[in-house]
C-alpha cells in the first residue's frame, strides 16, 4: 500500500508505522479517561508513551514491531472497556484484535496467556460463562486461519526461524538484559514510579485485577523464556494510564504549590529523557553533532546507510561484463537488507531479482531458467570458493558517508562468480538460512 501511493519516499513507507504509534498514544489517553482520570492524566499518561523509547523508535522502521505494540495497546484498552462498562460485546473486539496481533507477530501468545490468565485468577472469570467470550475466541481463530493454513502447508517453517532467532539471540548475549531493558527500552525513566503505581492499583482493584496479570504473567513468561527486553514494552501503556489515574487523585489532596511542583517535575523529567531518545532513534540532522550522537548510539540507523550505492555498484559491474553474460545473470545476496535493497531499488537499474536463501526468499526458490553469471553480494571470499565457481573481485561495497555498518565491517567484497558447485536444487537443499 505505501509504496503503492507514495513511491519510494521514506516519509511514505513510515507513515503507517508513525500512524500506529500515534494510534497507541491516543489509546493511551483514552485508557486513562476510562480509568477515571481527568485531563492531566490523560496528557501524562499519552506523553509518556510518546516519548518512551520502543515507540519513538517504532515510528522510524517499518517493521512488525510498530504494529504489533499497536495490538497490544489496544488489547489493553477494549479490556479496559470491557471491564468499566461490563458490556460482555466487547470480547468480539478484543478477539479481532488478537487475531491481527497473531497475524503480525507470535510472540503475542505470550499477552494472549495473560489475558487468559487474567481472566482465570481474576473477578473476569465469570465471562467464562459468556457466549460472547467463545465467539470473542473463535473469531481471533477465524483471523488466523490463512496463516495456520499457510503454516501447515509449510512445515511450520515460521516456527523453525522462531527457534533459530532465539537461538542466535541467547548465543549473543541479546536476551541477557532483559530485566534492566524493561527501564532502558520499553519505558520513559521518568515514567517508570507512576507504571509502578498503575500495577499497584490494577492489584489492589478488584474490578481491573485482570489487567495486572496481563502484565506479570507475559514478563514472567519472557523472563523465564529468554526472551528480548522489547517484547513486553506494549504492556506499559496500560500500566502508565490506571498509575496517571491514581496519582492524579493524589495530587487532588495536596496544596496547590504541592501539585504544581511534583507535576513540573514529572513533565520536565519526561521532556529530558525523551529529548535524549529522540536524539539517539531519530536522525534529526543530516550532518554534525546531532547525526554523529545518533550514529554513534543507534546500530539500527548505521544499517541504513549505502543501499542505494550498493545497487548502483551491482548495476555498474553488471554493465561491464560482455552481453553474453549479461543475458543469464543472476544476483546471490546473503542478507534480508541485501535482498530487499536490489528488490527494491534495483528494477531503476533493470537488474533481475534477488536469489536469497534467507527467510522467506528461500521459498521462493531459485530462477528458471538458472543463471550462468552470479553477481554475489555479501561472502567472504572462501565463502563464495566454496559455493560457487570461477569467482573473482569485482567490486567493494560501503557508503560515501563512511558509516561503518554490517555492509561495509563484514563483507565489502562483491564477487563475480560462474554457476554454483552443487545443481542448482542440491544448493537448495543444503542452504536454507535464517537471519
Amino acid at each position: 500500500m505505501s509504496l503503492s501511493l507514495f513511491g519510494l519516499s521514506m516519509v511514505g513507507l513510515r507513515l503507517f508505522s508513525v500512524l500506529a504509534q500515534a494510534a497507541a498514544i491516543v489509546a493511551t489517553g483514552l485508557m486513562a479517561r476510562d480509568l477515571g482520570g481527568g485531563r492531566l492524566a490523560q496528557v501524562a499518561a499519552a506523553l509518556a508513551v510518546a516519548l518512551s523509547p520502543l515507540p519513538l523508535f517504532n515510528g522510524t522502521e517499518f517493521q512488525y514491531t510498530s504494529f504489533d505494540f499497536l495490538w497490544w495497546v489496544l488489547i489493553a484498552y477494549f479490556t479496559v472497556r470491557l471491564l468499566t462498562t461490563e458490556d460482555p460485546r466487547w470480547w468480539l473486539v478484543i478477539g479481532a484484535t488478537v487475531g491481527l496481533g497473531l497475524q503480525t507477530k507470535y510472540s503475542i501468545i505470550f499477552f494472549i496467556a495473560g489475558i487468559l490468565g487474567g481472566v482465570f485468577l481474576s473477578s473476569a472469570r465469570r465471562y467464562l460463562r459468556s457466549g460472547w467470550f467463545w465467539a470473542g475466541i473463535a473469531l481471533a481463530l477465524a483471523i488466523l486461519l490463512p496463516n495456520f493454513i499457510w503454516l501447515v502447508r509449510h512445515d511450520f517453517i515460521s516456527y523453525q526461524f522462531l527457534q533459530h532467532i532465539h537461538a542466535r539471540d541467547v548465543g549473543q548475549g541479546r536476551t541477557s538484559g532483559f530485566l534492566p531493558d524493561q527501564l532502558r527500552i520499553c519505558i520513559n525513566v521518568m515514567a517508570a514510579p507512576m507504571a509502578l503505581t498503575g500495577l499497584i492499583f490494577f492489584l489492589r482493584s478488584r474490578r481491573y485485577r485482570m489487567l495486572a496479570w496481563m502484565y506479570l504473567i507475559p514478563v514472567a513468561l519472557f523472563f523465564v523464556g529468554k526472551g528480548r527486553g522489547y517484547y513486553t514494552a506494549g504492556a506499559y501503556p496500560m500500566l502508565l494510564a490506571m498509575g496517571a489515574a491514581g496519582c492524579e487523585h493524589w495530587l487532588i489532596n495536596l496544596p496547590s504549590l504541592a501539585r504544581r511542583v511534583i507535576s513540573s517535575v514529572y513533565f520536565t523529567g519526561l521532556a529530558i529523557f525523551g529529548a535524549f531518545v529522540v536524539a539517539v532513534v531519530i536522525p534529526l540532522a543530516t550532518s554534525g553533532p546531532l547525526r554523529d550522537f545518533a550514529l554513534s548510539h543507534n546500530g539500527d540507523l548505521r544499517e541504513e546507510f549505502g543501499w542505494d550505492e550498493l545497487v548502483r555498484t551491482v548495476a555498474s559491474i553488471r554493465d561491464s561484463l560482455p552481453p553474453a553474460q549479461r543475458a543469464h545473470l543472476g544476483i546471490s545476496v546473503s542478507n534480508y537488507g541485501e535482498a530487499g535493497a536490489i528488490e527494491i531499488l534495483g528494477p531503476a537499474y533493470q537488474l533481475p531479482p534477488p536469489i536469497s536463501t534467507t527467510n522467506s526468499g528461500w521459498l521462493r526458490g531459485y530462477p528458471t531458467p538458472t543463471p550462468t553469471t552470479i553477481i554475489v553480494l555479501g561472502l567472504s571470499r572462501a565463502e563464495a570458493d566454496s559455493i560457487f565457481t570461477g569467482c573473482y573481485l569485482a567490486g567493494h561495497n560501503g557508503n560515501s558517508a563512511g558509516v561503518r555498518n554490517e555492509e561495509s565491517l563484514y563483507h565489502p567484497d562483491i564477487f563475480v562468480c560462474g554457476p554454483p558447485r552443487l545443481s542448482w536444487p542440491e544448493l537448495w537443499k543444503k542452504h536454507h538460512d535464517f537471519g
